[in-house]
């Protein structure tokens, strides 16, 4: 249940194709990719798609379809998956736990009263990601040939230093903390491109791009500032202030340029225990990794038949209309080698 801080008022975006990415390298936020699956990908009355064994699979019809959508735009994709919780995240971690157990309790109310809808948006609410779950994700990459990293800590500081040290044209996610990172591009709305039903209408979700210097120059603030702005809106790792929305913060951050006046002229002691000097070097010197290695391979058939037809009780059917076009360019490349 990704969160991640507010600043969707403020940054500067622009709308994009699919193929406009075709020959990069994207760097993927994987438990963030993964929870969109798991909230989008489910039945009419909201319960995840399963096998006969209980085994959930919302997650994997989700990474199957998206990736080899990708591979056959000539996109590279790269996940990232988070290593420890920072200390002050878990807090977080603890609300949200209590929000998904309210919205089960919702849930169960809703299935009694046989109101599909209500049951379908509580179900969303439920949505959580086990060590199963990450387990499956990454042998269906891995048979697909889609590189993986591990991070040290928060998978989207990690996608934001690969995006800046060239490994990736942009990081990917649905939360805007891969710019407080540094990231120098961070694409929304990836995962979820397409048509997406909404009430009883529908409406078409378009991938966005967000310019971190396009971000900062139009704010008119450093990377610093950006950093001390979303705290004061909140974080994963702190409250921030009650009363102070993006763009208070904005006009804070610029009044008092000095990070100390500026929390101190924020009131930030009233509602938050922990000082923000430590929230602030928890996000500056988040730990990430140069120990990797990207390299795209070619589709394993038999493992990935073996694990999603045999073990996950995929059809075949959907397995070969996924994968048929890839293997026939694969076949092309190693002909025309």
């Amino acid at each position: 249940m990704p969160l991640g801080v507010n600043l969707k008022e403020l940054v500067i975006k622009k709308e994009i194709n699919i193929v406009d990415l075709s020959g990069k390298t994207i760097v993927i936020d994987a438990y963030n990719a993964l929870y969109q699956f798991l909230t989008t990908i489910r039945g009419p009355d909201g319960s995840l798609f399963t096998d006969s064994k209980g085994n959930t699979t919302s997650h994997l019809i989700g990474l199957l379809s998206r990736t080899t959508n990708f591979l056959k735009q000539n996109i590279r994709p790269v996940f990232v998956y988070d290593g420890v919780t920072p200390e002050l995240k878990k807090a977080e971690l603890q609300r949200r736990k209590e929000i998904k157990q309210e919205a089960k309790v919702l849930f169960e109310q809703a299935k009694k009263e046989g109101d599909a809808v209500l049951m379908k948006k509580f179900a969303a609410r439920t949505s959580r990601l086990t060590e199963q779950m990450i387990d499956d994700s990454k042998k269906l990459l891995a048979a697909l040939g889609i590189p993986f990293v591990q991070a040290p800590a928060e998978g989207e500081a990690q996608a934001a230093h690969m995006a800046k040290n060239g490994s990736g044209y942009a990081a990917v996610s649905q939360d805007y903390d891969s710019l407080l990172h540094g990231a120098p591009r961070l694409i929304i709305n990836l995962n979820i491109a397409g048509r997406r039903k909404k009430g009883l209408s529908s409406t078409v979700v378009q991938p966005e791009i967000i310019s971190l210097k396009d971000t900062l120059d139009s704010l008119g603030i450093t990377q610093e500032q950006l950093i001390c702005l979303a705290m004061l809106v909140g974080t994963d790792y702190s409250e921030g202030v009650k009363g102070i929305g993006p763009k208070k913060a904005l006009a804070l951050v610029k009044k008092y340029p000095g990070s100390e006046m500026l929390f101190e002229a924020a009131c930030w002691h009233k509602d938050n225990s922990v000082g923000w000097k430590i929230v602030y070097e928890t996000i500056k010197n988040m730990a990430v990794t140069d120990d990797y290695s990207i390299v795209h391979g070619k589709i394993n058939l038999t493992q990935l038949i073996d694990f999603l037809v045999g073990e996950r009780e995929f059809s075949q059917a959907r397995v070969d209309a996924a994968i048929q076009p890839l293997l026939q360019k694969q076949q092309k490349s190693l002909g025309d080698w």
